[in-house]
């Protein structure tokens, strides 16, 4: 299986703000004072057609659909916890901890991929677990090493063990398991998403090592990630708090490999660090710092990886 893909699914948004049923667990968000609600909407839409842009600039193939007013999705900028897609032409929907996430499953996404090309096959649903407050978010909660058959997964209150290794095995994947923290207000608390802290690209990857306190986990993701002869670089969690481990490989004009990351992202590495990363690929970011303050989510979370195959 391909890594890395040349088409995203990316949602515009209409209604953007600050979710707070998913600022319980998420401890990146923050209200922006002295700012109103369409004014943070508007900043959220200029910093999507700006990133957007970019990513069209440079060759990707962005499928971009526009969210809706009704229902109310505040969260809607990042698809890629609640579906994700397969080279077989699988499609996956997963259960979301947040009832207004909920609603931004939409059927006429998947109508609107067919349209552009897309052949889909099967679509494996899990969201019957939230029936039961089991959760498992998608790309967010799960990092793919598609290529090496590997999925790595930070346990959490959104990413449940038992549907982890139950999609592991549906899709033939090895598990990953861990636990990854943070420190807020001086307490460790769990990371919410694996893809904050971590980033496997093709030939190299992202983590933060100091976010999982277990020695044992730690050395057993590190030796897992090296086994497969990839370069790991390490970030701290002062650069996972700028959402430097929020990012994603992806394919450009003549199969090109770019990294995809957020300014604050790209700002807070080191020259070491970016030396490091632009052996394998070339870095394109763009700023998101209202989407990053109120939605606590980056740029790897607002694509969600297109891999089905094409009519």
């Amino acid at each position: 299986m391909k890594q890395t893909t040349n088409s995203l699914l990316m949602i515009r948004p209409v209604a953007f703000r600050m979710n707070e049923q998913t600022a319980v667990n998420n401890y990146y968000q923050k209200v922006l004072d002295n700012l109103s609600t369409e004014t943070v909407n508007q900043k959220a839409q200029e910093e999507f057609d700006t990133f957007v842009q970019k990513l069209k600039m440079i060759g990707l193939n962005v499928v971009v659909v526009d969210d809706t007013l009704s229902p109310d999705t505040p969260d809607s900028i990042f698809p890629n916890n609640w579906i994700s897609f397969h080279e077989n032409g699988d499609v996956v929907l997963y259960p979301m901890f947040a009832e207004n996430r909920r609603l931004e499953r939409r059927e006429d996404v998947l109508d609107t991929l067919e349209e552009k090309g897309f052949l889909i096959n099967e679509i494996m649903d899990y969201t019957s677990a939230e029936e039961d407050d089991v959760f498992l978010e998608g790309t967010g909660s799960i990092v793919l090493d598609r290529a090496n058959g590997k999925a790595y997964c930070a346990l959490s209150p959104r990413a449940d063990e038992e549907l982890f290794i139950e999609f592991c095995e549906d899709f033939e994947f090895t598990p990953v398991i861990f636990e990854a923290f943070q420190t807020v207000n001086g307490e460790r608390k769990h990371i919410y998403h694996t893809n904050v802290i971590m980033c496997v690209g093709e030939t190299f990857a992202v983590i933060c090592a100091d976010c999982i306190d277990d020695k044992k986990e730690r050395k057993m993701v590190l030796d897992s990630l090296k086994g497969d002869e990839k370069e790991v670089i390490l970030i701290t969690e002062d650069q996972v708090n700028n959402f430097a481990g929020n990012m994603l490989e992806v394919k450009g004009t003549d199969d090109r490999r770019y990294l995809i990351m957020s300014a604050s992202a790209h700002q807070s590495l080191t020259k070491k660090q970016i030396a490091q990363l632009e052996e394998h690929v070339t870095i394109l970011s763009s700023s998101l710092d209202t989407i990053e303050a109120c939605g606590g989510g980056s740029a790897r979370c607002m694509m969600a990886e297109i891999f089905l195959p094409k009519a």
